[in-house]
């Protein structure tokens, strides 16, 4: 008995200086300030404490099904091209208004079953074909597939919202989809200080492409036109460069290139930013294995020719091919550092599907978060004293069990909150309130089930053993029910529902153990100290 309890006394207390040290980590010093931030150092606060960022953005996700119908009409273009058929246009005529049809006009009449094949095979089943007259056709993408474009792109677009904003830094930020607007999502970004560079960041497209040049520059998009007399090649488009002044003005000039990329930014392996051998600040890439081989294929084949490297739509730069480049390159221009870094970093988390904007713009200041964390921790700290008050009042000695079974729950979950780096929010805090609720209860349950087994003539260590071991399974039902609504809340709930959750859960589990464990270690320790004592009693009220 007493070897037992010996070591049930070591596990005790080397699990308590575990989490005091979890808790405090390793200050830099003995001052109280630099425990202090070594304490707030593993601890996060939510939102709602200490302010930040509230964003709702709107995905425009017509802009996915646009890009692709674009996509399927260069498909069709090319393959009609190669067998021949004409036409007079084939592109989205109300993309605006009605972003998943595709017409065709100027279908030669004898061809019409050709075109219908080659339309079945490129654009595949989720077209319907309409003929609206003589040569002239709709292809209306599917519902189904329409919803289905668009519910990807809001998927794609919090994934690429959630990698840029973690790779910023940005301590425990939400990105979810917002349920009260449709192709909505919402962004939390606690403790953000430089909000408008978040937001720069989270709304580019960076949509890179590199392409072979057919002509320029030249000093605008009317001089680039007249060069072929108005009329461009197939498969060509004109892209201005990267400087534009008032009138459309352009430094860099303009540019006929190829409408297809060699590579494109889901052929990006890596991206960062790094000094040239002029001292200038650029971006360099890497490919791919796949895309290196077929980049190298293509520049040994066009030596002489000139490649642009495609930002947005825009011509960042254009050089010269002047031997095999394989699966790195290089983006130049005038980029400041903090500029570079974020191109980098915009490219190795992907494009946008879509476009954003933002539906709704709120700062959190922190003095609301001070104000929050300064109630509820009196709210605790009033519930914590109400409540040992009442069960020292009420039973007595016993009463210091609960007290000190209380402290020890609240040490067990400040450790665990710091061990995870958990975030604290409001509702948090509030978890934690009722987590000394539930933990008083357990000691009641045990505490009563004592005094009737004394009540009806049981001995104290008899009466001791009965009240734990048959108050242990109603703890343990109403412990787990409360565990399995905080799992719901935390698979169903937004951010500052998800920190009640786990705290609510971290504090029930804490208390199993203190509630039944240390506690009746606490008590087996008196009883063995009243051992050979006569008439020795339990101070129970």
């Amino acid at each position: 008995m007493k070897r037992t309890l010996l070591w049930k006394l070591i596990f005790i207390v080397v699990a308590i200086l575990a989490c005091l040290v979890a808790i405090t980590g390793i200050p830099k010093g003995l001052s109280w300030n630099a425990w202090k931030q070594s304490i707030l150092g593993n601890i996060h606060l939510g939102l709602d404490l200490q302010g930040g960022t509230h964003l709702i953005l709107q995905v425009h996700v017509n802009d996915a099904v646009r890009a692709q119908n674009a996509q399927a009409i260069q498909r069709l273009q090319a393959d009609l091209t190669g067998k021949g058929i004409s036409f007079s246009a084939i592109d989205q005529p109300d993309p605006k208004g009605m972003p998943q049809r595709i017409a065709a006009t100027g279908i030669p009449e004898a061809r019409v079953g050709d075109f219908r094949t080659a339309v079945q095979n490129d654009l595949g089943p989720n077209y319907n074909i309409t003929q609206t007259g003589p040569g002239s056709f709709y292809m209306d993408l599917s519902p189904d597939q329409v919803a289905a474009i668009k519910n990807q792109a809001l998927t794609q677009s919090i994934e690429t919202i959630s990698n840029r904003v973690n790779k910023l830094g940005v301590t425990e930020p939400t990105v979810q989809a917002h349920g009260l607007g449709a192709y909505q999502i919402l962004v939390q970004l606690p403790g953000i200080t430089d909000e408008a560079r978040v937001k720069q960041v989270m709304q580019e497209t960076a949509q890179l492409q590199i392409r072979l040049v057919k002509g320029g520059p030249y000093p605008s998009e009317a001089a680039a036109r007249a060069q072929y007399g108005g009329i461009l090649p197939e498969d060509s488009e004109i892209l201005p460069g990267n400087n534009i002044g008032a009138g459309g003005a352009n430094s860099t000039g303009w540019y006929v290139l190829s409408r297809s990329a060699v590579v494109s930014g889901s052929d990006l392996r890596d991206a960062e930013p790094s000094t040239n051998n002029n001292g200038q600040t650029d971006v360099t890439f890497t490919l791919t294995r796949d895309a290196g081989q077929r980049f190298g294929a293509f520049t040994q084949a066009n030596i002489g020719r000139s490649l642009a490297v495609v930002l947005d739509n825009r011509v960042q730069e254009a050089a010269v091919i002047q031997s095999r480049i394989d699966d790195q390159g290089e983006i130049t221009g005038t980029f400041t550092r903090q500029e570079a870094s974020d191109l980098a970093l915009i490219l190795r988390s992907g494009a946008l599907p879509a476009s954003i904007t933002y539906q709704d713009d709120e700062e959190v200041g922190p003095s609301l978060g001070a104000d929050s964390i300064r109630e509820g921790i009196m709210a605790a700290v009033t519930g914590f004293l109400l409540v040992a008050g009442f069960m020292l009042f009420y039973y007595h000695g016993a009463g210091i069990n609960a007290v000190l079974a209380l402290v020890l729950n609240l040490v067990i979950l400040m450790a665990y909150m710091s061990v995870v780096h958990a975030t604290l929010t409001l509702p948090g805090i509030a978890g934690i309130i009722l987590t000394i609720g539930m933990a008083v209860d357990s000691n009641v349950l045990i505490f009563e089930r004592i005094r009737e087994e004394i009540r009806h003539g049981k001995s104290v260590p008899a009466a001791v053993d009965i009240g734990f071991r048959q108050a242990f399974i109603t703890i343990v039902d109403t412990h787990v029910t409360t565990v399995v609504s905080a799992i719901f809340l935390f698979l169903f709930g937004t951010g500052p529902i998800k920190g009640f959750a786990v705290t609510l859960t971290a504090g029930l589990v804490a208390n199993l153990f203190t509630a039944v464990f240390i506690s009746r270690t606490i008590f087996d320790y008196v009883l063995l100290r009243q051992q050979g004592v006569r008439g020795a009693k339990l101070s129970i009220g």
